[in-house]
């Protein structure tokens, strides 16, 4: 059974080079994907953060949405019936994030959202993406042509070295500023490259043909500075960046307001707007803007050594009392030799510095409520 179910297994365009590379292959949204290479997930992470690391992101969601009237206009108005964002004010050659939502206010999915002139360019979570292009078929076909782009892959270069590393291959992308986004050749490859990416460092997202995909790679990994990073290491860099990930922080059940990413809905779809409302759960969103939510998701800093993990008990005494919240993320944070979480707490606990009490096997550690992200980033702007 366990080899049936290795065999049902999607790989992606860079598995063989996954496996050259030593890479430990595990299952994830599907996919046979590394989670780490011989130098291990503490070495890929700190490498990430000095220099540049290379990510296979491949498993990710690449969608072309274009206008059948010609024009772009039309089609950011239509994608806004599915998304609390502004998507008519992205300029070409930008980017910006955003969620679909239900009819609750709860978020289907996050994505990232680019103008490319003659259509906007979305990539989605992997686990989501064919319920995601089933989503924006089942609303927007009428104004849309909706092309899933499963014929390219798609690659994360990050950290500090990133701009000196891909600038040798790419003239234009050291003029780049954090979420341009657009179509750029790289080593005569055509691809869409994004200044952005998951870890809260400094780096580009670059979807390449499939056929392209481990020349390219291999080219960037040929650079010194560069090491491979696995899935592990992602984990913990986009953890101490404060960054959401899917089905853990955020859900079908959580609202943007309560997940903290109102910086994210613009304030022509907010109350009182331009463009307020008219998307799916608006009324729920929009009084969580105007009232506020009754719970919100919190960065939290243990005082101990011992890692908080997702799924803990969050309370707000010592000893007695009922959980009043719980982690939705957490681990050791390689950065800071220190661990590091984040979850889900009443408003009135949300406050910096307020103390908690997480429970680890049984014991409530002491947690303070912290600033995010727990690693200042480096995105450049």
């Amino acid at each position: 059974m366990l080899a049936h179910n290795q065999d049902s297994l999607k790989r992606t365009p860079l598995y063989s080079l996954h496996v050259s590379l030593g890479g430990k292959m595990v299952p994830f949204a599907g996919y046979d994907m590394p989670v780490q290479y011989p130098a291990g997930v503490l070495k890929e992470h700190l490498h990430a953060r000095a220099a540049a690391g290379l990510f296979d992101v491949s498993h990710m969601g690449q969608i072309a949405l274009r206008p059948k009237s010609g024009k772009l206009a039309d089609a950011a108005r239509a994608l806004e019936r599915l998304v609390p964002q502004d998507i008519v004010a992205i300029a070409e050659g930008r980017q910006r994030y955003a969620q679909f939502t239900n009819a609750d206010g709860g978020i289907l999915d996050d994505l990232m959202v680019a103008n490319f002139g003659d259509h906007l360019f979305l990539v989605v979570n992997a686990a989501c993406k064919d319920a995601d292009e089933a989503h924006l078929r089942a609303n927007l076909s009428g104004e849309c042509i909706i092309e899933q782009l499963a014929d390219r892959a798609l690659i994360a270069l990050q950290g500090p070295k990133a701009e000196a590393v891909l600038g040798k291959l790419c003239a234009e992308a050291p003029a780049m500023k954090f979420m341009d986004a657009g179509p750029h050749e790289i080593a005569g490859i055509k691809c869409f490259v994004s200044r952005s990416g998951y870890t809260g460092e400094d780096g580009f997202e670059i979807s390449v043909p499939a056929g392209d995909a481990e020349r390219l790679a291999r080219m960037l990994l040929d650079n010194p500075d560069v090491l491979p990073i696995g899935l592990g290491a992602r984990d913990s860099l986009r953890l101490e960046a404060g960054l959401c990930l899917y089905g853990h922080d955020i859900d079908t059940a959580t609202t943007p307001v309560e997940a903290a990413l109102e910086w994210s809905v613009q304030k022509s779809r907010r109350s009182g707007g331009a463009r307020a409302g008219g998307f799916p759960g608006a009324e729920t969103i929009l009084a969580h803007f105007d009232g506020g939510a009754s719970r919100r998701r919190v960065g939290l800093r243990a005082e101990g050594r011992a890692p908080v993990r997702e799924g803990a008990l969050l309370f707000a005494d010592s000893a007695g009392g009922e959980p009043i919240g719980k982690v939705t993320s957490g681990g050791f944070g390689p950065s800071l030799s220190a661990p590091v979480a984040m979850g889900y707490v009443p408003t009135n606990l949300s406050a910096l510095g307020t103390k908690l009490f997480a429970e680890v096997r049984g014991q409530r550690l002491a947690v303070q409520v912290a600033a995010m992200p727990f690693v200042k980033n480096t995105y450049k702007r």
